[in-house]
């Protein structure tokens, strides 16, 4: 059967028609959906790509209010998946669409690069967790981007996307290249993080649940960006392949 592309036409008319062809027979993966996850996967959608997979076990907080996709004051407790699944497929309703409401587990992990995904947008903001995708993801050579630290900044128009070696003024980075030089992992993984100055004083503790210790202050636009500049790779690496 063949697909409805007419609602891509602006896009075509932008990069033509073998690249939106490719986007077509993409498929990208999105682990988590919460500020950075939410706004890349829903452009990764627009974007025309063929065949998505979303990860995120968590269910919406009164608290994502301020920089969330799906949180809602009518949605407190649902699951930030199958909330995104609904709106990915209103947005493509012939997207292929796999959703995963799991939180990251080596094992999980291990199942879902199994589908060799074309590219894969890591927005995952604890860790552990963190460190076994990206870890997974370079040794099974899947392309993938990073999204660093999006809290404790509010300038959008410093992001810059470089290798992980070449990140700084970001303390999320910091953690997670040290992390990642115990696996002897010290260069090629492409992030996208902000060299501007950090406000800690934003930083809060928090009850550790899901391997999060700590958190920063947020501000409503700035991990809509980081998506929008995590999609943005993901999609210019594809059609420029």
């Amino acid at each position: 059967m063949t697909k409805d592309i007419s609602w891509l036409s602006r896009t075509s008319l932008l990069i033509g028609e073998k690249a939106l062809h490719t986007l077509t027979l993409s498929h990208v993966m999105v682990v988590g959906l919460g500020g950075v996850g939410s706004y890349a996967a829903e452009f990764v959608a627009r974007s025309g790509v063929g065949r998505m997979t979303i990860i995120d076990g968590d269910v919406v907080d009164p608290t994502n209010r301020n920089r969330q996709l799906p949180a809602l004051a009518t949605n407190h407790g649902e699951s930030k998946a199958l909330i995104m699944a609904e709106r990915l497929k209103a947005i493509n309703p012939e997207l292929e669409l796999t959703v995963i409401k799991e939180f990251i587990n080596p094992g999980m992990v291990m199942t879902q690069l199994d589908s060799r995904p074309c590219y894969i947008i890591d927005a995952i903001d604890s860790i552990t967790p963190k460190i076994t995708f990206i870890k997974m993801a370079w040794e099974n050579q899947l392309p993938l981007v990073s999204s660093m630290g999006a809290g404790a900044k509010v300038d959008p128009t410093r992001l810059q996307v470089v290798d992980i070696s070449k990140t700084y003024n970001c303390p999320f980075a910091q953690q997670v290249r040290k992390q990642l030089k115990k696996h002897n992992i010290r260069r090629g993984i492409k992030v996208v993080f902000s060299p501007e100055e950090p406000v800690k004083e934003s930083l809060m503790l928090t009850d550790g649940k899901n391997f999060k210790k700590s958190a920063y202050g947020t501000i409503s636009y700035l991990p809509a960006v980081f998506g929008a500049v995590a999609a943005s790779v993901a999609i210019r690496d594809l059609i420029q392949k």
